[in-house]
């Protein structure tokens, strides 16, 4: 069902990134999907997610950014990045004008695009959803990364494994309760910080997948009228 159109964003009239459009037949809203720092977006897990997003009619953009674009393992300073989230944002917008608009995407495309909303309100977007936020570097703990967090003003879902190395979940779990009633954790049992389960775990990485999606899209449903 609708393959991926290739399309692509333009950076501050300059800088130009490939890009995956998405669209079901009915969409009932649109997710701007951003990749994370080691893979693009044309990775298994983000191509099963979008797929699965699809087939629940949510419409998704992924998008690279210029690091990844040309090959390098540095990720973009914050502006940069956090411009192309914005490019994005405005592209999703252009194509769906009258759809419920949410934003965010996969650990470091996740990051930046709540700093860029607490940069500057992204115009549309209604909520932002973190696929395994990077809470922390792995093996070093603690919650500076979520200290912008606060400045948001808009609902923020949180999809995180138990076994993310990137996130201790006790932490997190403090962050959202701080967060109040405006940000809501979904939990993944046993997932890594790439949502993988072990076979002793019962389930399989597609079928956690199809978990992410579905909790997404009631999600996304909630603050979509």
């Amino acid at each position: 069902m609708n393959p991926p159109e290739p399309c692509s964003l333009t950076i501050d009239g300059h800088a130009t990134v490939s890009a995956l459009w998405q669209q079901p037949p009915r969409p009932l809203c649109a997710y701007v999907f951003a990749h994370g720092a080691g893979a693009g977006m044309q990775h298994d897990f983000m191509a099963a997610l979008s797929q699965a997003l699809l087939e629940r009619s949510v419409a998704t953009l992924r998008y690279q950014f210029p690091f990844m674009e040309r090959g390098s393992r540095r990720p973009d300073a914050p502006a940069l990045a956090q411009a192309t989230v914005r490019a994005a944002v405005a592209a999703a917008h252009s194509r769906l004008p009258g759809a419920p608009l949410f934003a965010g995407g996969k650990s470091f495309g996740g990051r930046m695009s709540s700093q860029a909303q607490a940069a500057a309100p992204m115009p549309g977007v209604r909520g932002l959803a973190f696929v395994g936020f990077p809470l922390h570097p792995a093996g070093k703990p603690g919650t500076e990364r979520a200290a912008h967090l606060a400045e948001l003003r808009l609902p923020l879902l949180f999809l995180q494994g138990t076994c993310d190395e990137l996130a201790r979940l006790d932490l997190l779990r403090g962050v959202v309760q701080g967060l109040g009633a405006g940000a809501t954790l979904h939990v993944e049992e046993d997932a890594d910080h790439a949502f993988h389960v072990r076979a002793r775990s019962g389930r399989i990485d597609a079928q956690v997948v199809q978990s992410l999606a579905a909790a997404m899209v009631a999600w996304f449903g909630e603050r979509s009228s």
